[in-house]
């Protein structure tokens, strides 16, 4: 395929997703912030409204999908807003509140299986949480998440790898957030029972199941009437886990010093050094994109990789002098394409954009 198509198509993405989609997060945030302010709890509404301020770019990245061929442009990003809020929300209720129960977490995140299946019934996902009133925040965001998803003419073929990828995610926020003293335990049961892939180890399975790329990735197919089974098939060997281990990875190696700092959970902590850290990002680069190459629309696939790269690595967390050496190596990886989107990002970052 010419340099030059696949130049001024991925540009073309890029722009379009700066300036017309960009701008569409952005009103949509700002609906769901004015509903966060009206929580009754004051936890809950602290909570909510944190996880749209500080956790924005997580939206942006997601909305990437609502150009794919096919989509549905204004349909699609509620979807991709309300799934991705209901995912931070969560986090935060997990994370921030001084709370380590598994029933709870457990029941709260319901609401991401609930939200991505649209005959399902809402329920009361505080049920076993301290706080409660939150004036329907919650049960909005399934509902309109819900009525996008009903939409997408070949929701049918999709719904069974998507029930996997939101159970697969929500054991995870489930397992991550106990106490350390259970924690590594629980994680390693459950994962000694779910990774099935010899290639990849059990921490890199559990970050592949911390991303939502693959949710979005299939909710954009199923907008297309043409959609066949084996696509599908295809498409979640790919996201899964290469493309959404990539992902996740990336942001555990940006935050790993930070992490480690506040005795936080890091997946890139298990690497037994920077050499073995460098190593295994390189593979899960090279086989994310070797399977973004193999997908129907290769170039959007590729620029989602080449976009994560860039994103991720050019966050000034990544530059200390040991994240440089890896940095400079994955860019080198992943070609001169990829470069040209990293410093695309360095400039979105100084004018605060990113």
């Amino acid at each position: 395929m010419n340099f030059f198509y696949i130049l001024c198509n991925s540009l073309t993405l890029i722009a379009v997703f700066l300036y017309r989609i960009f701008p569409a997060i952005n009103r949509e945030l700002k609906y769901w912030s004015r509903q966060a302010k009206a929580i009754p709890c004051q936890e809950l509404r602290k909570q909510a409204l944190s996880s749209i301020e500080h956790k924005k770019f997580h939206c942006q990245g997601g909305s990437i999908y609502s150009l794919y061929k096919e989509v549905n442009t204004p349909d699609f990003i509620p979807l991709v807003v309300t799934l991705q809020t209901i995912s931070d929300y969560l986090d935060n209720l997990c994370d921030r509140v001084g709370i380590a129960d598994e029933q709870a977490f457990r029941q709260l995140h319901q609401a991401m299986t609930d939200a991505l299946d649209p005959e399902a019934k809402t329920q009361d996902y505080y049920a076993y949480y301290p706080c409660k009133e939150d004036g329907g925040y919650l049960i909005s965001l399934v509902t309109t998440c819900q009525q996008q998803v009903k939409k997408l003419p070949s929701y049918r073929l999709v719904k069974e790898e998507l029930h996997k990828l939101a159970s697969l995610y929500s054991n995870l926020q489930t397992y991550k957030h106990l106490n350390l003293s259970i924690r590594e335990q629980k994680m390693n049961d459950w994962m000694q029972e779910e990774n099935k892939d010899i290639q990849i180890t059990n921490w890199e399975f559990a970050a592949a199941t911390g991303s939502t790329l693959g949710m979005f990735m299939l909710c954009a197919a199923a907008s297309d009437k043409r959609l066949t089974a084996n696509t599908v098939i295809n498409i979640s060997k790919a996201y899964f886990p290469w493309i959404s281990g990539l992902h996740i990875l990336l942001d555990y190696f940006i935050d790993a010093a930070e992490d480690k700092a506040n005795g936080d959970l890091n997946f890139v902590a298990y690497y037994s050094n920077q050499a073995q850290l460098l190593s295994r990002l390189t593979l899960f680069t090279k086989n994310a994109l070797l399977k973004a190459h193999s997908l129907p629309h290769p170039i959007f696939h590729k620029t989602v990789v080449q976009g994560l790269l860039a994103m991720y690595l050019s966050d000034p967390k990544a530059n200390a002098l040991e994240e440089q050496m890896v940095r400079k190596s994955l860019l080198s990886t992943a070609g001169t394409y990829t470069t040209f989107l990293y410093i695309i990002c360095k400039f979105l970052r100084l004018k605060k954009i990113l």
